[in-house]
């Protein structure tokens, strides 16, 4: 904004006298700005009471967001297959990927495994656990080159599959990790596309809107990516049922708060997204869970994801 000095002509300008604005021009200017500053403190001080503000030039989001006490690393794996394939694609997964999984000597978990069931029809959804970070994403990629078994897997899989891509991921920091729950559940995976450079704004209103969402420990764990597809969020919810989920997601609505948390991340998300999978198997840490009934859904418009999971443990 520039800012104007009115001096008086002719003589009178040499003595520095300034003449007096004109009401009619000036002022109304000056209280339009007035005006537009006390909106911009007003909404700068609400905002302030809902969010705790981050610099992201101070660091990368992997550092000020993620975990520090551990260095896990989560990959995401979508796997769109061959109507006709489907069942012999998941006969070969539950035949395969629990031995990865058990085995001391591969630094990973298999945390969950779903099938899509509505929406995103014939596919398939992992999600792996790295304890150790890249390094162990590394020292897993290049066991598997030496795993016979895997190998042969992997190129009967690759006749089954009509295209697959996949995600890497850290945890937020005030986020649960995932953790072996009793059951039956239904879980739900939430994915929202941000805009660039909100990651930053999205995990300042998480970290206190979470505590609206802990009454029924329905919260499992939240990511976000690294590598792969970028400024991507999931959230992994889990309830007792369909009805539940609606239950404790209306009586967020109640709870001061909550509705400012849904108008400010509104404004920073850019789709949305919905499917109903159907989960085959699941694993969480080192407890394996078989799925006997399942119901999942997807949700896309631009934003996000939504999961359901309905399961039986052994």
């Amino acid at each position: 904004m520039a800012a104007r000095v009115l001096r008086a002509g002719g003589a009178a300008s040499g003595g520095g006298f300034l003449w007096r604005a004109a009401p009619c021009s000036l002022l109304p200017g000056l209280r339009k700005l007035a005006s537009s500053n006390n909106r911009l403190r007003e909404e700068s001080w609400l905002k302030s009471l809902f969010v705790r503000k981050v610099d992201p030039r101070k660091d990368a989001h992997s550092n000020l967001l993620a975990k520090k006490e551990t260095s896990s690393l989560y990959k995401l794996q979508f796997h769109n297959v061959k109507p006709e394939c489907l069942e012999a694609y998941n006969k070969i997964c539950q035949e395969v990927l629990p031995k990865i999984h058990e085995d001391k000597h591969y630094p990973c978990t298999l945390v969950g495994t779903w099938n899509t069931w509505y929406g995103e029809q014939d596919q398939a959804v992992h999600l792996w656990r790295y304890e150790g970070g890249y390094p162990a994403l590394t020292e897993v990629m290049n066991k598997l080159k030496e795993n016979q078994e895997f190998s042969r897997f992997r190129k009967e899989r690759s006749n089954m599959l009509l295209s697959r891509k996949n995600q890497l991921l850290l945890e937020f920091s005030f986020w649960n990790e995932p953790v072996p729950r009793s059951g039956p559940n239904i879980y739900e995976l939430r994915s929202y596309q941000l805009r660039p450079g909100t990651m930053i704004e999205w995990g300042n209103y998480w970290a206190r809107a979470i505590r609206f969402r802990q009454d029924g420990n329905e919260a499992v764990g939240g990511f976000f990516s690294q590598i792969g597809e970028l400024y991507m969020v999931h959230h992994l919810w889990a309830y007792k049922d369909l009805q539940t989920r609606e239950d404790i997601r209306n009586a967020a609505w109640h709870k001061h708060g909550w509705e400012e948390l849904v108008y400010y991340t509104g404004n920073i998300l850019i789709g949305l997204k919905h499917f109903i999978p159907l989960i085959s198997l699941i694993f969480m840490l080192s407890s394996i869970y078989v799925i006997r009934y399942s119901v999942q859904i997807l949700v896309f418009c631009k934003f996000y994801i939504i999961t359901f999971v309905h399961f039986y443990i052994l």
